[in-house]
């Protein structure tokens, strides 16, 4: 699950332009926290965000994968599009609803 540290600070950059967010170290990648809240992670240079039964549909339509890092089942976190992370009202949209499904588990 390597990170490297370039893409790590771009995510970084990106998120903090929407919220604030902290980064844990967390089994070689990195988890992301919104005010105390675990909401995304960064695992091989490729960041993923917490769903749910509601907020699923879109990152499959955006023929995204859910993480996955012992090939035995899939976890609630999706790959988030590049695109999104590349514009700020969608990243904003995207980060809520994340952030408000790491809340409710």
């Amino acid at each position: 699950m390597a990170v490297s540290s370039e893409y790590r600070d771009y995510v970084l950059e990106q998120l903090r332009a929407v919220a604030p967010v902290t980064p844990k170290a967390m089994f070689g990648g990195v988890g992301i926290y919104s005010r105390g809240t675990f909401f995304a992670l960064i695992a091989n240079d490729t960041l993923y965000f917490k769903t749910d039964e509601h907020t699923r549909g879109a990152y499959e339509a955006a023929s995204s994968h859910a993480f996955n890092p012992f090939g035995k089942g899939t976890m609630s976190y999706w790959e988030l599009p590049a695109d999104v992370l590349e514009n700020e009202d969608e990243l904003r949209d995207w980060m809520r609803a994340a952030v408000e499904v790491a809340r409710k588990k």
